[in-house]
């Protein structure tokens, strides 16, 4: 996609991977091309941003707010908190995208909610997190919790996300709000756990999980972020966030940082699902799940 307003970028040579000479002008520019694919899953979504001003080798700033000087064209959103509100920006064109990329946000998150309905999500993320920098493992777990959400007959896809771990997805019908997907999220990931328990946990604290995979739900708490799908991660070759369908998950080549900057995905297999398809109640669910 091209951009239809001009985006200056300042000091387009200024290197933000230095292991891979990947500049600013690189990063926009990837942004700019993955922009087709990724809005979608972007737009009316609030954005936190994870900057990186002296490269993935400098302090993340990890930035909520809308400041000031940004131009009154990008569209942002209040979103109350307790005592206040927070004025996130939204990302709804590659303009935007480029426009963050020149800033130095290396990697946009996102909500799992979108601004007409923030309360309640339409997207349910578990988050699978190795001990160790083990795929093999990460993809295991995948495929049983496939299994287990598909006997609760919610449909799912994976998406690596650039770093160890792979995202789970399910796309929601909005009327259940934050606590009660969290909780329902954890639900199924303590059965899971309870099902392979020498290689799952749900336990929170590092130094309890052993060498067991955990199942993460703390991201489906409102005001939490996810990784963006297509997002880059500040990480040596640039890998990106990758949504995929489960057939490829099924290739023992694939890990969680096969596709990178210079090499993202081609296309979308979430469109279907995720896009275009209809969200799923949790009431049924549920009760599919309090009959295992």
């Amino acid at each position: 996609m091209t951009a239809t307003r001009q985006v200056e970028v300042t000091r387009p040579e200024k290197v933000l991977f230095p292991d891979d000479s990947i500049t600013k002008q690189d990063l926009v520019d990837y942004y700019l091309g993955i922009s087709p694919l990724m809005l979608p899953h972007l737009k009316d979504r609030p954005i936190t941003m994870f900057r990186y001003p002296d490269g993935i080798g400098g302090k993340a700033w990890v930035h909520k707010d809308r400041p000031d000087y940004f131009p009154d064209w990008i569209n942002h959103y209040l979103v109350p908190k307790e005592g206040g509100t927070v004025d996130h920006v939204l990302c709804d064109d590659a303009e935007t995208l480029a426009y963050l990329a020149n800033q130095a946000c290396i990697t946009p998150h996102v909500w799992l909610s979108r601004v007409d309905k923030l309360q309640n999500p339409d997207r349910l993320v578990f988050d699978l997190d190795p001990a160790q920098d083990d795929f093999a493992a990460v993809r295991g777990a995948a495929f049983w919790l496939k299994e287990l959400l598909d006997e609760l007959e919610l449909p799912s896809l994976p998406m690596t996300t650039g770093s160890r771990g792979l995202h789970v997805v399910v796309k929601l019908d909005r009327r259940a709000d934050f606590d009660a997907v969290r909780e329902f999220a954890r639900d199924v990931a303590e059965v899971l756990a309870a099902q392979h328990p020498a290689a799952l946990t749900t336990e929170a604290r590092k130094a309890k999980r052993g060498d067991r995979l955990y199942l993460d739900v703390a991201r489906n708490g409102y005001s939490q972020t996810t990784v963006a799908p297509f997002a880059v991660r500040a990480l040596p070759s640039a890998p990106v966030a990758a949504p995929l369908d489960w057939s490829r998950l099924e290739d023992r080549k694939l890990h969680a940082r096969t596709y990178t900057l210079h090499s993202p995905p081609p296309s979308d297999p979430w469109v279907d699902t995720m896009l275009k398809g209809r969200g799923k109640s949790l009431g049924a669910a549920r009760k599919r799940l309090s009959g295992l």
